[in-house]
């Protein structure tokens, strides 16, 4: 279900078009992907942790936030886009670098600090930077969203139809950085898609309790931009916002702003007790990808054979990329400023 504040598309826009069976299954596929590799980063985060939860211990040390359950809103957009185009994404990115297309195998290696990662491991996994897919990412709050209208401004300049999405959390929509953007990506007319995943959650704060209104949606009109809230998590109603608002940016009319209702299953990052969560027990019951599975079996799509074979492929390529960074050489400690600077 989608709540719409003046999105329109452009006539016979095409990634506006109902999705076919084919396209379902794909967004299926998109999502238990991503999900087969955060299960694997929880696995190799925790196996060696301990004991007493060092975070700074194994093969993974320092923070981890991870997007199961939000997987749909990354699926959703990124169908609509090639790695000509750009995503700036937040501290928690890896469901939107895997929809975009990052190589598995040199994320992976980035996330356990290897010296074949995308930053030669000096980034981490909230600083993956990668020009093949014009993917980049931000530990800091909104700060996404400055660098998408810089890629967004040449975009232009080149004359090309390429688009940016910007991602963000929905505690970031009380930020500078946030309003900024808006506001000057709507000045320039701009080829950029905001993203807003409403998790309810800033960390341990619910939006009810920082932020003034319902829907960040709303905010858009505030800036001459169309706005769109997309309800209950729904992968295939994402899909559809993020084709009209694609298309039109893609037609030379500017930024639009979409806000995604979805859902972080587990905690801000690994380690949080989630103790501020009244709701926790409710949460596995709200999983998307098993709920949208159901769909796709009750429409003839999807059958046991057909959810296996996904399965497998997907923890193939998950395992191989875990295997790759595991084998891969950490930096020599000798060269920690080379690389610094590009």
């Amino acid at each position: 279900m989608t709540t719409d504040t003046q999105l329109s598309t452009p006539s016979g826009a095409a990634s506006a078009r109902a999705l076919d069976g084919e396209a379902r299954v794909r967004l299926y596929e998109t999502m238990v992907l991503c999900r087969t590799y955060e299960e694997a980063i929880l696995r190799e985060y925790h196996a060696d942790k301990g004991p007493g939860f060092d975070i700074g211990k194994g093969l993974i040390p320092g923070e981890m936030h991870l997007s199961a359950g939000q997987e749909p809103v990354a699926a959703g957009v990124c169908a609509h886009l090639s790695t000509d185009d750009g995503v700036t994404a937040t501290h928690r990115p890896h469901h939107f670098a895997i929809a975009h297309g990052m190589d598995l195998r040199k994320m992976t290696a980035e996330i356990f600090g290897r010296e074949t990662g995308l930053g030669r491991g000096r980034g981490g996994h909230m600083h993956l930077f990668d020009p093949d897919t014009h993917f980049s990412c931000s530990g800091i709050i909104a700060e996404g969203y400055p660098p998408a209208l810089g890629q967004a401004f040449a975009f232009k300049r080149k004359s090309t139809d390429r688009v940016v999405v910007a991602v963000t959390g929905e505690g970031a929509a009380n930020q500078g950085g946030f309003h900024e953007s808006l506001n000057l990506a709507a000045t320039w007319n701009l080829p950029v898609v905001f993203v807003v995943e409403d998790n309810d959650w800033g960390i341990s704060v619910p939006k009810s309790a920082c932020t003034a209104i319902p829907s960040n949606a709303d905010r858009a009109a505030g800036y001459g931009i169309p706005g769109e809230r997309v309800e209950d998590n729904d992968v295939e109603a994402v899909h559809a916002a993020a084709g009209r608002a694609v298309a039109r940016a893609r037609a030379g009319q500017g930024p639009s702003l979409i806000e995604v209702h979805t859902l972080r299953m587990w905690g801000h990052f690994e380690g949080d007790a989630q103790g501020y969560r009244p709701e926790l027990a409710e949460v596995p019951a709200q999983d998307p990808i098993p709920r949208y599975e159901q769909a796709l079996r009750a429409a003839g799509l999807l059958d046991d054979d057909a959810v296996s074979r996904i399965k497998a492929a997907a923890s193939e390529r998950v395992e191989d990329a875990v295997a790759h960074a595991k084998d891969s050489p950490l930096p020599d400690p000798a060269q920690a400023t080379d690389h610094v600077f590009a």
